[in-house]
């Protein structure tokens, strides 16, 4: 496996193309919106599960914002599907996130820990949010499913970034 990149805050975000399960790309990054993209281990993951349900709760907040949501995993279409009928998210969950793009991600890759729990390897949880320039506004990469952003926290600090222009903070390399 090669070396896993580092995103740095303020960088403009390289458009990512993703499936979706009506069979048509998706590209995120570059679209001149707020745009947050949930990175998910996927359906073998009970907490993406119950993320999925948390974060389609806050959708109309997010929206309210002008902030488009979805969510992206390694699994196959018809993983994916399973995830879909089980959590009936209101926003796009793309599918087939590669290992190169995990890496140029700079997202924390697990093996399975058997082949009950899922048949490839998975991206650990992460959420980028790219600014209406195309810029990544905020970053939060984890290396552990229980390691998520609180997301009233969320909501709250993009009204304030959204309102104030609050600056991208982290810059310095």
């Amino acid at each position: 496996m090669g070396t896993t990149n580092k995103l740095h805050p303020g960088q403009p975000f390289v458009p990512v193309t993703f499936k979706q399960l009506d069979g048509s790309d998706f590209t995120f990054g570059g679209s001149g919106g707020w745009q947050a993209l949930f990175v998910i281990r996927g359906k073998h993951c009970p907490i993406c599960k119950a993320y999925l349900g948390e974060i389609e709760k806050r959708r109309p907040a997010f929206a309210e914002l002008g902030v488009s949501v979805a969510a992206v995993s390694a699994d196959s279409e018809a993983q994916t599907r399973l995830t879909a009928e089980a959590t009936k998210p209101g926003f796009p969950l793309f599918y087939g996130m590669d290992e190169v793009t995990m890496q140029s991600l700079g997202l924390y890759v697990s093996e399975p820990r058997s082949a009950q729990e899922t048949d490839h390897r998975f991206p650990e949880p992460a959420l980028f949010v790219v600014n209406p320039d195309g810029a990544l506004h905020l970053v939060d990469v984890a290396n552990a499913p229980f390691l998520r952003p609180d997301l009233d926290r969320l909501v709250s600090g993009l009204r304030f970034v959204i309102e104030k222009n609050y600056p991208i903070r982290g810059t310095v390399k």
